[in-house]
């Protein structure tokens, strides 16, 4: 009979990065808050500027012009999503790399769930630009979600290429 105590111990560093991943992403959050209070701009490099930015919708501001179903779709959206990557985390357990993935991507979407329930928008404040091009403001929720699925394309190459498929025979 297996012991769930390893089982659940194999799990811990993954749970501890889904945790400090959105403590460290609301610590962020509220800290822009309380800098910007309502809105602002404060220019960091030519390329760079902190701002405070409220986004109703999801990525690039999708859905954003929405009257606020949206803010509960993309709640319920996040936590399905999170809870099917902590089955498939369960599953990759003994792995580091999917897990790692797993992991980050829950983090950042908790965080931002947190943000949809406290403020019904989540809270965005890096602005990166190339002159007057700006790319959307993000937060680093977002950039652990980027980061955890870029991990996990290449967490997904790495599998195939570990598997032992028999070449085919020449016919």
């Amino acid at each position: 009979m297996p012991d769930h105590r390893d089982a659940l111990r194999a799990m811990t560093p993954w749970l501890v990065i889904i945790a400090l991943v959105a403590v460290f992403d609301q610590v962020t959050k509220v800290w822009v808050l309380a800098y910007f209070k309502h809105s602002g701009r404060l220019e960091v490099t030519s390329f760079f500027d902190l701002v405070l930015a409220f986004n109703t919708g999801a990525a690039f501001s999708f859905l954003a012009e929405h009257s606020g179903w949206q803010r509960w779709f993309f709640a319920a959206l996040a936590l399905i999503v999170s809870i099917w990557l902590l089955v498939l985390m369960w599953q990759h357990r003994h792995e580091r790399l999917l897990p790692s993935a797993f992991a980050l991507i829950i983090g950042g979407a908790l965080g931002n769930v947190i943000d949809r329930f406290i403020h019904g928008a989540v809270v965005d404040f890096l602005s990166f630009h190339a002159g007057q091009y700006y790319w959307p403001a993000f937060n680093l929720a977002d950039s652990a979600i980027t980061l955890g699925a870029s991990l996990m394309i290449v967490g997904q190459f790495r599998t195939k290429k570990n598997l032992d498929i028999p070449p085919e025979s020449p016919t």
